[in-house]
């Protein structure tokens, strides 16, 4: 039986219910009965049930979803990933240890946490949504993830190496910068007690050197013991360049407690091909300053020029004065200074109160030198104290030199005149703001690689080498998708000429007008930050189908993006 569509000259067509069969070497039609009345649904279900199909009662769906995953940000950076070339560069033949090495970069992006987490995201997709099965790595379990780390570690210095071949040449610009972060116990060998930039003085800690490239794109990490000076960071840093990297010329761009005028003379040659740009401390402004070497006059309408001094012989000094930065640290002094002295009333009260009163020398000099360096304003006060007595008073002249060099910094450099302009070394120099966002991207925004919990010395520098993967990763995630974030889009080159170098950098007015309309042009849709884009990628799902039909077997089905959603994987270059 079979169901035809007959043609009825100008009327609608006979919908006919008919059966067919051979008889005397012809074929014979019946017709058993006259549809075309039927709802046009009754017909197609009728239709389907001769081809074999199931009738499904209403309300019965043709399937099941037997589980929905978080799909979409598993695309993305895994996408991307593999776009970028990153799988290849840390194993040109795919294998086991690869696919779980690149399920740990890809988590410590999407859903950063211990490895013990990772584990079990992998295995019950709560957290990687749909990671552990296009990897295949769904099985894996804690212990196999410490040998995929230890398997990594030792690939550190090919994988370096791979990624500076792509973004480092002969005579570029290298940024490094450290910082630190505390440590959760105190049996890892790195662990030390040591200057901490997130005021955690009460735990161990290590220190991680960052080399990016001018863009702030990462290239390579090292990790110290957490009471390594910073300016012997330095020398490992150079043996890298020239000697893994095979850089015979190059310029380091580092901060003025890095490149210290030792390690200067001690590390650095231009005659070699050693460059740097970096800042003097403020003990060798003061110096200069005493000298006469700093005038209001040396400033012009850009707010820098060029000494030389003997102190630094060949080197060129860009002297650079911020306005805004000298009113910022007139107010911070002041309000400073304030509070000190409000703590040094109580002192003072409490040496001059009728009852119980603070008396000894050294029982009142105690007291105040707890006091009076808690804002470090100690040096702007000149104290007295007795026996019975304590009084202070300002000293004027040394906070008028101070003030007199608010917003002054000094840029030195070794480059010459006709390869880098005053200008351009301010720039230069002021491209470790990148660096610095690396930092926190690694530190507390997205990736959050503290606290650390390994205890084997090998394991916290695998850990420390999967953040900075992963944060190359959202490096060139993040120039993608720059359209529908609230980054800008055309941020200032390092060459890219300003009114002036000194003046804070201003954003683009496509980014402006960006984080003004909460809109990308031109297409109108809702802009995001970086970690909201990933949540709204998340929502799309891949989804496990059963049919309700006898041996059918199950599929895969992915929910239908958005328009913000498919512009989203249509920038990162990633299908579906």
């Amino acid at each position: 039986m079979y169901i035809e569509t007959v043609p009825n000259r100008s009327s609608p067509p006979c919908v006919l219910l008919r059966e067919s069969r051979r008889q005397g070497g012809k074929v014979v039609k019946r017709t058993l009965a006259n549809l075309t009345d039927w709802p046009e649904e009754l017909v197609r279900g009728l239709r389907l049930l001769l081809k074999g199909g199931r009738a499904v009662a209403a309300g019965e769906s043709d399937f099941r979803i037997v589980r929905s995953l978080p799909h979409g940000h598993v695309a993305a950076a895994l996408g991307t990933l593999r776009r970028i070339g990153l799988e290849r560069t840390l194993a040109t033949r795919p294998g086991r240890q690869r696919d779980l090495a690149v399920a740990m970069i890809v988590s410590r992006l999407l859903s950063p946490g211990s490895k013990l987490a990772a584990a079990r995201g992998l295995a019950d997709a709560t957290a990687s949504g749909s990671l552990g099965g296009l990897l295949g790595v769904e099985d894996a379990g804690e212990d196999e993830l410490y040998q995929a780390m230890d398997w990594l570690l030792a690939r550190q210095a090919g994988i370096e190496k791979r990624l500076a071949a792509g973004r480092l040449s002969e005579g570029c610009m290298v940024l490094y910068d450290l910082t630190s972060t505390w440590f959760e116990g105190s049996r890892c060998p790195l662990a030390r007690l040591g200057y901490s930039r997130d005021g955690r003085r009460d735990k161990p800690q290590i220190v991680i050197g960052l080399l990016c490239d001018s863009g702030g794109c990462p290239v390579a990490v090292e990790v110290f013991p957490g009471n390594t000076a910073d300016p012997s960071t330095l020398g490992s840093q150079l043996e890298k360049l020239r000697g893994r990297f095979r850089l015979d010329e190059v310029v380091v761009v580092a901060d003025r407690g890095l490149l210290t005028s030792a390690r200067i003379r001690q590390e650095l040659d231009p005659e070699r091909g050693l460059h740097w740009i970096t800042a003097l401390r403020a003990p060798q402004i003061r110096k200069l300053a005493r000298r006469r070497l700093i005038q209001p006059s040396l400033f012009d309408e850009r707010g820098l020029g060029e000494i030389t001094s003997p102190d630094h012989p060949g080197e060129r000094l860009v002297v650079c004065r911020n306005p805004l930065l000298a009113d910022e640290r007139a107010r911070k002094r002041g309000e400073l200074l304030e509070a000190t002295e409000a703590l040094l009333e109580k002192v003072a009260a409490a040496v001059g109160r009728a009852r119980r009163p603070l008396r000894g020398k050294d029982r009142i000099a105690l007291r105040v030198g707890r006091t009076v360096d808690k804002y470090k304003m100690a040096k702007h006060f000149e104290l007295e104290i007795g026996e019975d007595s304590f009084s202070w008073r300002r000293k004027t002249e040394r906070i008028e030199e101070e003030a007199a060099l608010d917003g002054v910094y000094v840029v030195r450099t070794s480059l010459p005149e006709p390869r880098l302009g005053a200008e351009d070394a301010v720039r230069s120099y002021k491209g470790l703001s990148r660096i610095e966002r690396a930092f926190r991207s690694l530190k507390t925004v997205d990736l959050r690689v503290r606290p650390i919990h390994h205890r084997l010395e090998d394991r916290v520098r695998a850990h420390v080498l999967i953040c900075m993967l992963a944060h190359h990763l959202e490096w060139h995630m993040r120039q993608s998708l720059a359209p529908l974030l609230f980054d800008d889009e055309k941020p200032p080159r390092l060459d890219q000429p300003r009114p002036s170098a000194v003046a804070p950098a201003r954003r683009s007015p496509e980014a402006e007008r960006k984080a003004r309309t909460r809109r990308s042009e031109p297409d109108g849709l809702p802009v995001h930050s970086f970690k909201t884009l990933l949540d709204d990628l998340a929502t799309v799902a891949r989804n496990r189908i059963r049919p309700n039909l006898p041996e059918a077997r199950e599929f895969h089905q992915v929910t239908m993006p958005t328009p913000l959603q498919q512009k989203a994987f249509e920038l990162l270059g990633v299908n579906l």
